[in-house]
């Protein structure tokens, strides 16, 4: 067998390649310690990308069709808002101001940039995870954070989960959404914000989508899913999925309206 030509240096310049890949990453790894340790840096992070949601708003008007969310709060407060992992990032910039929000962010490392953000913004945040209930995740803090969320709606509050579990199955909620709004007996309010103009990391697992400016906004809100306090699990079970079917449809109709589809 004859070799190919030219195949040594191929080989050659994808090894140059891979070995400068893998040091850019060690490189990343070094740097991002000292700065996830510094709060000095974490503060300005987190004001930079407050200011960056902020033009992103501005430069996206309402597309024709969208939902009112002031009008929504108005009907529904104190409600349970309801967002898909990856598609909430714009949700603390359009938020109504004035009215007080609690929001639960992962107790995660990488979370903790977005705890910050939505501070920066005025609104509170509480730590936990909320997708998980049950004996084998009480270390989430889950159950600290229902507590909190539901002191927060039972004071006239609105707050926010994001209804998939975090590194879990991406659009598919979990039932500490349901079991909040079987305590509290408020609505879940899914709710989709997205931008004509934006960029999907598609090596994320939950496909992360980054709004950018100069488009336009479409929102949209989901059929409110209302919980009984007596619920059996199977009827939890079966609004987990009704939470499912409203979001989806949410998020669908705001792609096709911020897309100007018909």
């Amino acid at each position: 067998m004859t070799s190919r030509p030219g195949a040594p240096m191929v080989i050659r310049a994808a090894g140059k390649k891979k070995r400068e890949k893998s040091a850019s990453k060690a490189f990343w790894r070094k740097l991002r310690q000292p700065l996830a340790q510094s709060r000095f840096a974490k503060g300005a992070v987190a004001t930079l990308i407050k200011q960056w949601l902020r033009l992103v708003r501005l430069t996206n008007p309402l597309a024709k069709g969208s939902a009112d969310l002031d009008k929504a709060n108005a009907e529904l407060a104190p409600a349970i808002v309801a967002l898909w992992h990856g598609q909430h990032l714009l949700a603390p910039a359009v938020y109504p101001r004035g009215r007080g929000l609690v929001a639960m962010v992962s107790r995660s490392a990488d979370a903790e940039l977005n705890a910050l953000v939505v501070e920066k913004f005025g609104l509170q945040a509480v730590r936990g995870s909320g997708g998980r209930v049950g004996k084998r995740h009480r270390d989430k803090g889950g159950a600290r954070a229902l507590i909190a969320l539901k002191k927060a709606l039972d004071a006239g509050m609105n707050v926010c989960m994001i209804a998939d579990i975090p590194h879990g199955t991406p659009r598919e909620a979990g039932l500490g959404i349901v079991t909040l709004a079987r305590l509290t007996g408020r609505p879940i309010v899914p709710v989709a914000i997205t931008t004509s103009r934006r960029m999907v990391l598609e090596k994320s697992w939950d496909k992360t989508t980054i709004n950018l400016p100069f488009g336009r906004r479409g929102v949209m809100v989901g059929e409110p899913v209302h919980v009984a306090a007596d619920a059996t699990p199977a009827e939890l079970e079966a609004k987990r999925l009704e939470v499912n079917a409203s979001l989806d449809a949410a998020t669908e109709a705001a792609y096709r309206i911020a897309d100007g589809a018909r």
